[in-house]
C-alpha cells in the first residue's frame, strides 16, 4: 500500500515563514533522466543543517515588488515566490536562471550586488531588464510542522536549466557543496548513506525520478494540484507512520516515523 488519503484540509502552521524552491533540470550528458541541481547545507545552519536540498529559499518583500511589475497581483503569493525561487538560486549557485539577457559575464556582478544587499527591483530597473517567471512549473506547496527551530511554507517549482558556461559555486554562508544528478541518483546517494535529506525532498525526488526529463515532468506536474501538504502522524500495525495525502501524484505517501529525517 503506498497512498494514505488525507480526511482533512490542512491549516498553514502559526508562524510559518514563506520560502520557495527550485528543482533545475538539465539533460544528462551521458544520455538518461534529467540531473538536478542539489546544494548541500552548511551544518551550522538551524534549518536542515547538513542535509541536500534544492536551492531557494525565504521570500523577501522586494520579491512582491518584483512581481507586481511583472504583472503580478499586489500581495500575490504565487508570483513573490517564483521572483524569491529565480534570486535564491542565483545567490546561492550563481546559476541566473529565467533571465534571458543576463550574460554569464554579469551574472557575478549581479549575484554579488544581491549578496550585498542591493534589491533585485533596483537592479532590474537600472538594467531595464524582466526576469521570465512564467519559465516556472508551479507542482508542489509543503509546510511541514514538526516544531523545528523553522517552519516553512514552501512553494514547488520545475525549470528547465538555461545554457552556462561558467563554474556554478555555493554561497559559503548557507552551504556547502553543490552537484548534478538525477533524482534516482541523488536518492541512491541517501540510501547508500552518502548523503542525507529531509522528509519532503525525499518525497519530492521520489515523484521527479518517475519522468526522465523537463518536459515529461511538466506534463506530469499538470495533472495534480497544488494543494497545502502538512504530513500527520498516523500508527500503522502498531507502528507510526509520517503520511501525505495520496492524490497529488507522489508514488510514495507514508514513511516510518524512525526513519525520518525531519529538519
Amino acid at each position: 500500500m503506498t497512498g494514505i488519503a488525507s480526511s482533512f484540509a490542512p491549516a498553514l502552521p502559526e508562524g510559518a515563514i514563506p520560502a520557495a524552491t527550485l528543482v533545475i533540470m538539465r539533460p544528462s550528458a551521458g544520455g538518461g533522466p534529467d540531473e538536478i541541481l542539489m546544494v548541500k547545507r552548511s551544518s551550522n545552519m538551524a534549518f536542515a543543517a547538513g542535509a541536500v536540498v534544492f536551492p531557494g529559499g525565504r521570500i523577501d518583500p522586494d520579491d512582491f515588488t518584483v512581481a507586481q511589475r511583472h504583472g503580478f497581483a499586489e500581495g500575490d503569493a504565487d508570483g513573490a515566490a517564483r521572483v524569491a525561487a529565480l534570486r535564491e538560486t542565483l545567490e546561492e549557485t550563481g546559476l541566473a536562471v529565467g533571465w534571458p539577457s543576463l550574460s554569464e559575464h554579469d551574472s557575478s556582478d549581479v549575484r554579488r550586488a544581491l549578496l550585498g544587499g542591493e534589491l533585485l527591483s533596483d537592479i532590474l530597473a537600472a538594467r531595464n531588464d524582466r526576469v521570465a517567471l512564467d519559465a516556472l512549473v508551479p507542482f508542489a506547496r509543503w509546510c511541514p510542522n514538526f516544531k523545528e527551530a523553522r517552519t516553512f511554507d514552501t512553494r514547488f517549482y520545475a525549470v528547465s536549466a538555461p545554457p552556462h558556461g561558467h563554474e556554478l559555486t555555493v554561497e559559503e554562508a548557507e552551504h556547502s557543496h553543490i552537484f548534478w544528478a538525477s533524482a534516482k541518483g541523488t536518492l541512491a546517494m541517501a540510501d547508500a548513506g552518502e548523503i542525507s535529506i529531509i522528509f519532503p525532498t525525499r518525497r519530492n525526488l521520489e515523484r521527479l525520478s518517475q519522468a526522465n526529463d523537463f518536459e515529461e515532468f511538466s506534463l506530469h506536474a499538470g495533472q495534480f494540484p497544488v494543494e497545502l501538504v502538512t504530513p500527520w502522524i498516523e500508527e500503522r500495525d502498531g507502528r507510526p507512520y509520517l503520511c501525505i495525502p495520496d492524490h497529488l501524484g507522489y508514488p510514495v505517501t507514508r514513511e516510518a516515523f524512525d526513519r525520518v529525517r525531519r529538519g
